[in-house]
Parts: structure tokens; sequence; C-alpha cells
């Protein structure tokens, strides 16, 4: 199975690694399922969680977040998404996950942020909009 991440779930995973969004990338190094990847996601994923501000938060180093990108450059299934698929949502930004999901054939997009997603012209029936709690509890009903 193959999911798409917000930014939002990599930033909560490196900020506390107690929550779901962390459990959600140690399913993925386990194996579990993989990660769809853009060029333009994982740009993002870079310019948010390198940030000063982020780093902070993070209590880590540039060079640690480096590493953990790498380590996402690596396992995420790579896909190049070839046309603009634009379903006006309150920030652009988040466009380019919906194109990433519905490209790669995710069957979740997994983001804290389910109400920037909402109001918008896109209808949910390539992929399903839910947040890293539900998705976790999801997978747990589904696999033990």
């Amino acid at each position: 199975m193959i999911i798409t991440l917000d930014t939002n779930i990599l930033y909560q995973a490196l900020n506390s690694r107690n929550g779901a969004s962390s459990y959600i990338l140690q399913l993925v190094r386990a194996g579990h399922f993989q990660i769809a990847l853009s060029n333009s996601t994982f740009c993002e994923y870079e310019d948010v969680l390198t940030r000063p501000t982020s780093l902070k938060a993070f209590l880590l180093t540039k060079e640690d977040v480096t590493k953990f990108l790498r380590y996402i450059a690596f396992i995420g299934e790579k896909f190049d998404p070839y046309f603009l698929f634009r379903p006006n949502l309150k920030d652009e930004a988040d466009n380019m996950f919906v194109e990433l999901a519905v490209v790669s054939h995710s069957r979740y997009l997994v983001t804290s942020n389910i109400k920037d997603y909402q109001n918008s012209n896109l209808i949910l029936d390539n992929f399903q909009l839910i947040t890293p709690a539900n998705f976790i509890k999801q997978w747990r009903n589904t696999n033990g």
C-alpha cells in the first residue's frame, strides 16, 4: 500500500517520538507500506524541516534533519506528477499533495490539517483524507 504524507506528519514525527506521526514512520521503516514522493513534495519537506525555527523545535541539527530527509528520499516511492490538479485548496502548497496522492494511487493522504482540504472542489474518490491518529486506528483494526 502507498500513502501520501503531508509535511506536518514529518514535522510532528521529528518533534515528538510518542505521537501517531512518529508511529506511522516506524511502520514505513518496518516495510508495512510505502510513502509516495515527488520532487515538489520533497522540496517542501526540506524547506519546512530545515528552517531554523523547526530545528529549534526538534532540538536537532540541520545535519540530523538532512540525514532523515536522505532516508525519506531513499525509501520513498518516486512519482512525477505530469499534470496540475488544482482543487482550489485554501493553501496552494497543499495542491501538490493531492496531485501526488492521485498520480501515486495512494490509498490515504495523511494530514493533521483536514480542514485545509475541506470546502474546495476536491472530490475524494481516489484516496481517503485521514488524520494520523485515525490512520493508525484503521491500520490496527485491519492488521491487528
